[in-house]
């Protein structure tokens, strides 16, 4: 139990939570969101969501001072990842019961993983492009915050592999850290973190004092993902062609901290290195133009191909880690 628990503090814990985050990677990628099961079952992160909104119906008003705002939004967010952490550490439980404990692991962590469906809305895009410009920004809005209508083909492309590169982070390698660290309840614990940030960490006039807390744990948790998200995207390019390996190394070091968030940069610039076009920059959300320096070289401006070969580094560099994991879990 220990040992399936908080995997990395031991050897035979290790191995056992290698095995299960090996076992979750490869069903996500095989299998993806099954349309089936989530059209007669909400999926798990809208459970996470219905719970925050909950909460946030009884904890936040717009009358109360900034410190009281920031006290509250906290207790929201401790309640939720104490709330998932502990649902982790009860399938963990049930699953060691059973004696099929990093089996049941791996097969729920692989509900928390997006690799596939983060490709395959990615690869719409491209599609979506290649029929037209009006089809490409349908594809892009399901993947992005910001306005698909003022958007060209340029617009449409950076923010697919701009959506690429940091939910890989997000969506695929922080996960998988957590899960190896921590184990089901890491993995929960994460997923409500990201799941908070996006619904209450917001810099507007609500969220600004209220949602701190969910902005703050985000940007600690994400950090170290963002970073190895980058270092895989190296590797991943080496081994892909038409890219670079060298240029995304270049990149990453040397754009990585001029985004606007603290994580985000490192896997954006380094697709963009790796592609050799311009990524991030200014962008309007809600109607209101962002600020936001430009990432790369300035090689090209981005198109429908250069998703394409993005999609394919991203596959390759998810079939390295899951080499990776395959390696530890019988090394």
């Amino acid at each position: 139990m220990f040992e399936i628990v908080f995997p990395g503090l031991t050897a035979d814990g290790w191995r056992l939570g290698v095995q299960a985050a090996f076992l979750a990677l490869t069903l996500d990628l095989l299998f993806g969101e099954p349309k089936w099961l989530y059209t007669r079952i909400s999926h798990p992160i809208v459970w996470i969501g219905a719970l925050i909104s909950s909460l946030e119906a009884r904890l936040y008003r717009p009358r109360h001072a900034p410190p009281r705002q920031i006290v509250l939004g906290t207790v929201l967010v401790v309640i939720t990842v104490a709330f998932c952490a502990s649902a982790g550490f009860a399938i963990t439980w049930l699953g060691a019961v059973s004696g099929y404990g990093w089996i049941v692991a791996g097969v729920t962590g692989s509900v928390f993983i997006a690799a596939r469906s983060l490709h395959d809305h990615v690869a719409a895009v491209a599609d979506g492009l290649s029929q037209g410009l009006d089809q490409g920004q349908e594809a892009v809005s399901h993947i992005v915050g910001r306005d698909p209508a003022q958007l060209d083909e340029a617009g449409v492309s950076r923010a697919a592999l701009e959506s690429l590169a940091e939910n890989f982070s997000d969506g695929v390698v922080a996960p998988l850290f957590w899960f190896l660290l921590a184990g089901l309840p890491g993995l929960l614990a994460y997923k409500a973190i990201n799941t908070l940030d996006s619904m209450i960490g917001h810099r507007n006039t609500r969220y600004l004092y209220f949602g701190r807390a969910a902005a703050r744990l985000d940007d600690a948790a994400n950090w170290p993902a963002a970073r190895l998200t980058a270092a895989w995207l190296c590797l991943g390019a080496v081994l892909t062609p038409g890219v670079s390996a060298s240029k995304a190394w270049r990149i990453m070091w040397r754009d990585s901290g001029t985004h606007v968030s603290p994580n985000a940069g490192w896997p954006e610039a380094a697709m963009a290195g790796a592609l050799d076009v311009t990524l991030a920059g200014p962008r309007v959300y809600d109607g209101e133009m962002m600020a936001g320096a430009w990432i790369g070289n300035g090689g090209g401006q981005a198109s429908a191909a250069d998703i394409v070969r993005g999609c394919n580094l991203y596959r390759r560099t998810c079939g390295l880690i899951a080499l990776a994991l395959l390696f530890a879990a019988v090394a």
